[in-house]
């Protein structure tokens, strides 16, 4: 008996580098094609993803700069495609989607997933009782809001009233096979001195690169020849850049901008840091303890201690502290970590399972 496929409609504004888009192309690597037809629907087909699209993937460019000025063709889409299930990511687009899905089709089942932390995103925000009323307005519209983690589920019924029986729990997916043969595919990204240090992700400041960088004196006080190299893109760059000026450390502070093979730099590293001020679920976190890179994290809002209490192997410090930061990677220097030996919980098996029964 042949096993009519699902039509899965994946939505998001675009491929750019970031969490949520490897999620997606991760995804879409891995859903099963007996049982599923994957499509792809960009507002802007762009970003350096963009080629992680599997071939077999039909990828749709609404080619519009703004959510609101996709909602036609959003709609119009749809209706041609009569997907069961659209599956959308990012705080402002899933808000549009509720806010428009009753000119979808009948049975079209709307799952929106929640990027990051509410409360701490908007946090001091001028916009926060907006973001608040949408929360508590438009969410309970969609047939499940997914969360990667538990502190996510918590803080969407605790401090937006989303109800709980709308969330569900599903962590992000990390391919560790690929991950390891991506950071085999090259040499020591490094030259000599060290120890070397890594952090990745966006340049904005919940990522917390400042503090990291007010850390680096008191460690080149232990390890004079210790460099820190930054990967990522975002708006702080030239702040950051005038902040490591500042202190005197334009040599000791690299910034090397987006970098397609992160994990070549992860392998290789004497210890990853993540100094962040709130986390969704950090992928790039899980990826290093795959690797067996020493880690040092903040302790902060987010999925940070669902993934030590799962997976363990990691340094934890008070977030905004660059002294406590300082001193735990001075520790991890000294003491290279074993690699894991499951992701358990966050495999990308386990996780496309999950998404698979929900789709």
């Amino acid at each position: 008996m042949v096993v009519e496929r699902k039509k899965i409609l994946f939505l998001l504004p675009s491929l750019s580098g970031g969490g949520a888009e490897r999620v997606f192309t991760t995804l879409l690597r891995h859903l099963d094609r007996a049982r599923f037809e994957p499509h792809l629907a960009l507002l802007q087909a762009q970003g350096v993803y963009l080629g992680d699209v599997p071939k077999d993937v039909p990828v749709h460019d609404l080619k519009v700069s703004r959510v609101r000025y996709g909602v036609p063709g959003i709609v119009k889409l749809i209706w041609k495609i009569r997907p069961q299930t659209i599956l959308a990511t990012m705080g402002h687009l899933n808000m549009v989607l509720l806010s428009v899905n009753y000119f979808f089709p009948g049975n079209t089942k709307l799952l929106v997933r929640e990027a990051s932390m509410p409360t701490a995103l908007f946090k001091g925000g001028k916009s926060i009782k907006l973001w608040e009323w949408m929360y508590r307005n438009l969410y309970k519209r969609a047939d499940k809001v997914i969360c990667s983690s538990d502190a996510m589920v918590k803080d969407l019924v605790e401090n937006f009233g989303v109800p709980r029986e709308k969330l569900l729990r599903i962590y992000n997916p990390v391919d560790a096979d690929r991950v390891l043969q991506m950071a085999n595919a090259g040499d020591c990204p490094y030259g000599k001195g060290g120890p070397h240090l890594v952090a990745v992700g966006r340049l904005s400041r919940e990522k917390g690169c400042d503090v990291l960088i007010n850390a680096m004196p008191l460690i080149l006080r232990r390890f004079p020849d210790a460099q820190l190299f930054i990967l990522g893109e975002g708006s702080l760059e030239a702040e950051l850049k005038e902040q490591a000026q500042t202190l005197g450390l334009k040599e000791k502070v690299v910034f090397l901008g987006f970098q397609a093979n992160p994990w070549l730099y992860l392998k290789h590293a004497n210890a990853f840091i993540l100094p962040s001020r709130f986390e969704g679920l950090p992928n790039v976190l899980l990826e290093a303890l795959a690797l067996g890179t020493p880690v040092v994290v903040s302790d902060c809002p987010g999925g940070i201690r669902e993934i030590r209490d799962s997976v363990g192997n990691m340094a934890v410090v008070p977030p905004e502290d660059p002294g406590a930061l300082a001193e735990a990677i001075i520790t991890v220097c000294g003491s290279p970590a074993p690699a894991i030996e499951s992701l358990g919980r966050f495999d990308v098996q386990q996780v496309v399972s999950e998404y698979s029964n929900i789709f």
